[in-house]
């Protein structure tokens, strides 16, 4: 699946595995993002409607998630942002391509619950962490990616 953000896309939400959960302090937490990425584990409908209230949203699909819940989602997604292009899928063990070589700059992935952030060879690994319930003693946490000179990411902890 491809999709292309229009307009400019300075800022971009970064969500994963809420598991039917949606944290009121995203709506904050989101403000001014021009874009949602929700890389998986979803749950249910009901919280791709209050982030789709922020900003536009893509999704992909979790291991978790019920595939006709969710008709529109795929189970990997090339989002081209501006100058950008980003592949986002819910585990990172199912990416069966070199990203480099795809072009792709930047990896968006979920499923270990865990934020992390680093670029290897050029190209940016971003795991927003988990936005539901706790679980495996983590934080719930969200990111922000912002394209300015350079790319930028952002973790925030939900208290």
């Amino acid at each position: 699946m491809f999709v292309a953000l229009e307009g400019p896309c300075k800022k971009i939400g970064i969500i994963s595995d809420t598991h039917c959960l949606f944290r009121p302090e995203i709506r904050k937490l989101f403000d001014g993002v021009d874009h949602i990425l929700h890389a998986g584990d979803i749950g249910r409908p009901p919280v791709l409607h209050e982030l789709q209230a922020i900003a536009p949203v893509t999704a992909v699909l979790g291991n978790v998630d019920i595939p006709k819940w969710f008709p529109d989602c795929a189970k990997e997604v090339v989002v081209e942002a501006g100058n950008h292009r980003i592949i986002m899928l819910h585990n990172i063990d199912d990416l069966n391509l070199d990203p480099k070589a795809a072009d792709i700059d930047i990896v968006i992935f979920g499923h270990s619950h865990k934020p992390y952030a680093k670029c290897k060879k050029g190209v940016w690994y971003i795991n927003p962490g988990s936005a539901g319930p706790h679980r495996f003693m983590t934080s719930a946490t969200v990111a922000t990616l912002t394209f300015e000179d350079d790319i930028s990411i952002k973790h925030h902890t939900i208290r």
